[in-house]
């Protein structure tokens, strides 16, 4: 170990457990194996509905969470690389132009590309400034996509028009609420595999130092700017994958999918589950959506009951209340 990786080893005060990659696959594939079996066994339509929309929101909150975690900023502008991918997909089958499957991968292509660009130029600026500037980018996708009918259907909308196989699977699996959730849970769990691998790793350790103290991190010899830049590349790529399920899911885009609300929902959720987990935001956005949907049977003020969960969560829960859990468990493993 050189001078400079024993200085970031002291600099990164909070990393990630290392586990055997082989027990972290076991893992990822038991919980895959555990929802395939759960949804089985959920005879609810409706259920199932709520909690597939309530998963492909929690892989949109992890990539928001991870923002955090690895850079500590917050990004309100999340949804413009959702709604990116969103829109791709939509316009590709609208005019007919490439296969649903070049359209997919271009949806994922465009707005990694477009967070990497952005990145270059925003990583550099610190705090509430960095989280407005994401919110103008957002917004002026939002407004562009509202006043362009010609192209986007503004306000009303686009109907997808998917073909009938994607990848060779039927695309009405894509749309039935126990498949789809099937789907959306194992791409959740890869996702939390894979980022929970790069927090880890020695890159994962870096930006994790840069997060602490950016200027002892650069005095040690190590660049600052291009890893930002490529945490926030790879949140915007977790995003637009959330996008592409959201968009064969629903069969449907409006420009709700880049308003900075869904940015600000996302942030709820990684919040309420704990931003230092890789997997508390997506149990923070199943909470949220569980929350919104009982208190939307009592109150048309359920917004209200969200904002009181935050409220007490961050005074008393600041490490969210999946680090409560986490806490609990090893407390638990401890006395075991």
């Amino acid at each position: 170990m050189t001078a400079g990786d024993a200085a970031l080893e002291e600099a990164a005060p909070v990393r990630a457990r290392r586990a055997s990659p082989v027990v972290a696959a076991a893992l990822a594939a038991a919980a895959i194996v555990l929802g395939g079996v759960f949804a089985g066994a959920v005879q609810s339509t409706l259920l199932m509905t709520l909690l597939t929309q309530a998963i492909i929101t929690a892989i949109l909150a992890t990539g928001v969470g991870f923002l955090i975690r690895q850079n500590g900023v917050v990004s309100f502008g999340h949804a413009a690389f959702y709604g990116m991918a969103c829109y791709t997909i939509a316009l590709a089958m609208r005019h007919g132009v490439m296969p649903i499957e070049a359209a997919i991968l271009l949806a994922l292509v465009l707005p990694t590309a477009l967070a990497f660009a952005l990145g270059l130029v925003i990583v550099r600026i610190p705090g509430v400034a960095f989280s407005m500037l994401t919110l103008a980018v957002g917004q002026a996708l939002y407004e562009f996509a509202t006043k362009a009918r010609h192209a986007t259907g503004g306000d009303d909308g686009l109907t997808v028009n998917l073909p009938a196989r994607v990848f060779g699977v039927s695309t009405s699996l894509f749309q039935d609420p126990h498949a789809m959730f099937v789907v959306s849970w194992a791409v959740l769990a890869l996702v939390v595999l894979a980022l929970a691998a790069v927090a880890a790793s020695p890159f994962g350790r870096l930006t994790a130092a840069i997060r602490e103290n950016e200027e002892r991190a650069r005095f040690i010899g190590y660049a600052t700017v291009l890893p930002r830049v490529l945490v926030l590349t790879l949140s915007a790529f977790v995003v637009a994958i959330a996008g592409v399920l959201f968009t064969l899911y629903n069969a449907f885009v409006s420009p709700d999918v880049l308003h900075w609300s869904l940015s600000g929902s996302a942030l709820i959720m990684a919040i309420i589950g704990g931003p230092r987990l890789i997997w508390g935001p997506a149990f923070g956005a199943i909470i949220f959506f569980f929350a919104k949907d009982m208190a939307g049977d009592v109150t048309e003020h359920w917004q209200a009951i969200i904002g009181v969960i935050l409220i007490v969560v961050m005074l008393l829960l600041p490490v969210g209340l999946g680090g409560a859990l986490a806490r609990l468990w090893r407390r638990g493993a401890g006395h075991g």
